[in-house]
């Protein structure tokens, strides 16, 4: 196998500060809201939000200054500035202009991309780029170490072999995702049409409806021994998945109750209140989130229905004294909802059922799709 630096591989490998000294980016790059905005700059934040927004905004002028790294899409970015440094993603085509933000590295090679997007996310790949790190309290590696790091270069019939099969599973990952993109907002337009239009309402506490555990102070429940525990699921997580990063463990024997699976309902009370389908590994809940369960009704109603209710929560969460706002176990018991009679939900019931059946399906296999290029990135580098 021939081995080659990046820096010859590479025909771009760039960052934000090539464009010029601090002080001249400063003085010719202005940050703008949305509507004075003419480009956006790509960060690591945009990749963790899976670029929905919001973005930070240039003026012309800047994006114009900053012309070694303006982006067209499909470029490869790597963090290498603090703690998620050799976070390595694809950008989009967000369909305006765009540039490269701060703490991060553009490239581009002679060879087949892909494969090196996939060499540079594989263990392999992430342990070289570790190996350059400098740095405790802001860990970041510099654009010249990473040029020297030296990397594979098989035949570029072999490079498309090993990428083809890595792009497959990810073009499917990707269609499952729109897939339940659709099935969710289906299953939110038959809900709410149906709640509002339903004959039949008896009134009751959301409390009374579901079960809301709440998670534990898992600093309290590390791991002993040959117990190697599992992950703690905390809001971030909840919002963006674990990541190499995600440390924090807890006991494997906590109660049932705040153990998180595959298709368990998460509610976060603390900051942005959201509901979710959680789909990810098994983990232990942190205390500022709530699993949803209910012995009355089917899990999709309970999703829906907790949806639904969101602007009541966060009504509650808005009197709160704190400045992220909470609901605590408390506040749902204010909750009173109305629900539509057994009847009405049975019948509503022959609608969503086979959709949530098809959309944690969809979970299931991303999962396993997951898990399968987890392996192959092992091996195939």
């Amino acid at each position: 196998m021939k081995f080659d630096s990046l820096g010859n591989v590479c025909t771009k490998v760039t960052d934000y500060v090539a464009n010029g000294s601090f002080k001249s980016l400063k003085e010719n790059v202005t940050y703008e809201d949305r509507q004075n905005g003419y480009a956006a700059l790509i960060r690591l934040a945009d990749y963790r939000n899976q670029f929905k927004g919001p973005f930070q905004y240039i003026d012309k002028h800047g994006y114009d200054y900053l012309k070694k790294t303006k982006l067209y899409g499909n470029e490869i970015v790597i963090s290498n500035v603090g703690a998620h440094l050799g976070t390595v993603f694809r950008v989009p085509k967000l369909h305006l202009p765009m540039s490269l933000g701060p703490n991060s590295i553009v490239i581009s090679t002679k060879y087949n991309d892909d494969y090196y997007y996939y060499y540079l996310t594989s263990p392999v790949g992430q342990s070289l780029m570790r190996s350059i790190v400098s740095g405790s309290a802001q860990p970041k590696f510099n654009k010249t170490d990473f040029k020297k790091l030296l990397v594979p270069v098989p035949s570029l019939d072999e490079q498309n072999r090993i990428a083809g099969k890595l792009l497959t599973i990810d073009k499917r990952i990707r269609i499952n995702r729109q897939l339940n993109a659709n099935l969710d907002e289906l299953m939110s337009e038959i809900f709410e049409r149906y709640v509002t239009e339903a004959n039949a309402f008896t009134t009751d506490s959301l409390s009374n409806i579901a079960d809301y555990k709440n998670g534990l102070a898992m600093q309290k429940f590390r791991p002993k021994g040959a117990d190697k525990g599992l992950p703690v699921l905390k809001i971030k997580e909840l919002n963006q998945g674990f990541t190499d990063s995600s440390s924090d463990r807890c006991s494997s024997k906590i109660s049932n109750d705040v153990i998180v699976k595959t298709g368990d309902i998460i509610f976060s009370w603390s900051g942005t209140l959201i509901v979710k389908i959680w789909a990810g590994t098994t983990c232990g809940l942190n205390q500022h989130l709530f699993k949803v369960t209910s012995d009355k009704y089917p899990k999709w109603f309970i999703y829906k229905w907790t949806e639904y209710y969101l602007r009541q929560f966060q009504s509650i969460a808005a009197g709160k004294a704190t400045t992220m706002g909470h609901i605590k176990r408390s506040d749902l018991k204010q909750a009173e909802v109305k629900i539509p009679h057994k009847s009405e939900i049975d019948r509503l019931d022959k609608i969503i059922s086979p959709i949530f059946k098809n959309y944690v399906n969809n979970i299931l296999e991303i999962n396993s799709l997951k898990e399968l290029k987890n392996e192959l990135l092992s091996k195939l580098f």
